[in-house]
């Protein structure tokens, strides 16, 4: 079989927090920028890596997601429980200190984990978990 990951879907409660922390903290570039009526998309994506992108999107834009269900996401994404996305670099602790520069909140410095990683976590404007690796 041949598959690869072209995008995932990440929530944001304000694209341009969002787009900031993905275009100015991580180095993201913006491949589309879609606005219907009050609701807006934003595709960003590492340079050098066409294939791959992120969809920041409005949470709970499916028509078919109830408000009880729209408020859940809501709660979860204030709480940082709702979404993760991990990342991997080759400089950790490069990389922490550009993006903690920036005043994005720091879940977790760089630390060595016993799986074989070194790690550290953000979490963006929206709540969602942004985990970076750097394999040992």
């Amino acid at each position: 079989m041949d598959l690869s990951i072209l995008n995932t879907f990440l929530p944001h409660n304000d694209p341009e927090e969002s787009l900031a922390f993905y275009r100015d903290a991580l180095g993201f570039e913006v491949r589309n920028d879609v606005e219907y009526g009050p609701m807006r998309w934003i595709t960003v994506g590492p340079a050098g890596q066409p294939g791959v992108s992120i969809v920041l999107h409005p949470p709970g834009a499916d028509p078919g997601i109830t408000e009880d269900e729209r408020r859940v996401i809501t709660e979860m994404m204030a709480k940082g429980t709702y979404a993760t996305i991990v990342l991997t670099t080759s400089d950790i602790n490069g990389v922490f200190d550009k993006i903690q520069a920036t005043g994005a909140e720091v879940v977790q410095e760089p630390m060595d984990q016993p799986y074989g990683v070194r790690d550290c976590a953000f979490r963006d404007p929206a709540g969602n978990h942004v985990r970076i690796n750097q394999a040992l």
